[in-house]
């Protein structure tokens, strides 16, 4: 059994923080309906790499979902929507601040109309506060947030990070209070308005660099490779340091590609283990007895002399190589990995993590897989809805219309964009 088995999800939200929380509600077993309006989802047709095919922004984001498109300008669209409501468990979206409302459906109105729906609400700064209108993307999230500010080298601009902590990871923050929310709904009846800001999301992701901006009110940050100080203030950009209790970093290696680097933390426990590998090939066979590098209190002090030798050791060996040597070791490590490298790894297809479905439109591609393992209910990933391809469906199995109902609503226009008034 699935394990979201029997829960609906009215789904309006559209291009990735939403549909990435709805994506993975879905795949737990939700019957999630995407709710768009007749032009569809922005994302159908944004970056699209195959003519006259939804793009792989939205399919990969948009599986195991049903698609039904409704004018909500029309009156018969908003009777629908109305309908859908009450048949709903759950409704998110992630429109500018007061689109819903404008079109009739505030909060309030919404749990009037079913006293046990959940509503899930993602905004850019939320719907409080001096920024609470202003707009928000991915990049402005992490700016705003405490990710780039703290990404990067102490001399170059601040970088936001390859991975969407902005959309995605609010998603992922969603997705948890909409299951706690429907949790307490099951028990008391009655739902309740869920809000998760992007910005708010981004800085519970950059909480172990607010523990360092506290920490610095006491003293320096030793395991920083660059400077602090007390009364510092603001946590500075600190490039491929760990930024935990354990030294680490990114170290080159053969033939010194764009991602020819391996991952390396050293660890108290394992550094007389590693010393006594690399010394002999660095010209230092008695490095485990330097008194410069035998505590983790004197390697602080003295990093940059020991990623000298270890980069100076991992010159002879590519980053698989090196990890053969380290892990024996016990040393924590890991190659830096190109999407080449993940599309084609033996773990991550074993793990069904890089997964090929197929799709009327585009044929085959593939998609980022589950991450949330399961046991007794693992995903069956299917691939993303055409635009309104469930329709007639949804209101035939959901809403219970019958077929003269259904014709009624199409010549009044509820599922069609508005003819285009004459020039």
């Amino acid at each position: 059994m699935e394990a979201l088995k029997g829960v609906r999800i009215l789904d309006m939200s559209h291009v990735q923080a939403g549909p990435t929380c709805s994506q993975l509600l879905a795949w737990m077993g939700a019957d999630v309906i995407k709710f768009e309006n007749p032009a569809g989802d922005a994302t159908r047709g944004q970056l699209r790499d195959v003519p006259n095919a939804d793009s792989l922004y939205f399919t990969m984001l948009n599986c195991n979902k049903r698609s039904i498109t409704v004018n909500m300008k029309s009156a018969g669209g908003k009777a629908v929507f109305t309908d859908m409501l009450g048949r709903c468990d759950i409704i998110m979206e992630n429109f500018g601040p007061g689109v819903l409302d404008r079109f009739g459906f505030t909060w309030e109105k919404i749990h009037e109309i079913n006293p046990k729906i959940v509503m899930g609400s993602i905004k850019g700064f939320g719907s409080s506060g001096p920024y609470a209108d202003f707009k928000a993307y991915e990049n402005v999230a992490q700016a705003m947030g405490g990710a780039m500010s703290t990404t990067g080298v102490p001399d170059g601009p601040p970088f936001v990070t390859g991975a969407q902590i902005g959309d995605s990871g609010t998603g992922l923050h969603l997705a948890v209070g909409l299951l706690a929310a429907l949790r307490q709904a099951e028990r008391t009846g009655k739902g309740q308005y869920v809000e998760v800001a992007m910005m708010d999301g981004v800085m519970n992701l950059c909480r172990v660099k607010f523990r360092d901006h506290q920490r610095l009110a006491h003293g320096e940050l030793t395991e920083y490779s660059v400077p602090t100080y007390k009364g510092m203030g603001e946590v500075p950009r600190a490039g491929n340091d760990s930024g935990g209790g354990q030294l680490g970093n990114a170290i080159h290696c053969k033939p010194h590609g764009a991602n020819d680097w391996l991952y390396i933390v050293v660890q108290e426990a394992v550094w007389a283990k590693l010393a006594q590998r690399i010394g002999p090939e660095v010209g230092m066979p008695g490095l485990v007895n330097d008194p410069r590098l035998d505590r983790i209190g004197e390697r602080r002090k003295n990093q940059q002399l020991m990623w000298t030798l270890i980069n100076k050791f991992a010159e002879n060996y590519t980053k698989r190589e090196l990890m053969e040597i380290l892990n024996p070791l016990d040393v924590p490590c890991g190659p830096i990995m190109s999407t080449q490298d993940l599309a084609t790894d033996e773990h991550v297809r074993g793990r069904d993590m890089w997964v090929e479905l197929d799709h009327p439109q585009r044929g085959k591609w593939w998609n980022v897989g589950m991450p949330i393992k399961l046991s007794a209910s693992p995903a069956l990933i299917r691939r993303s809805p055409t635009l309104g391809e469930h329709t007639e469906e949804i209101l035939r199995e959901v809403l219970g219309y019958d077929e003269a109902k259904i014709e009624g609503l199409k010549k009044a226009g509820a599922f069609s964009l508005p003819p285009r008034k004459a020039a």
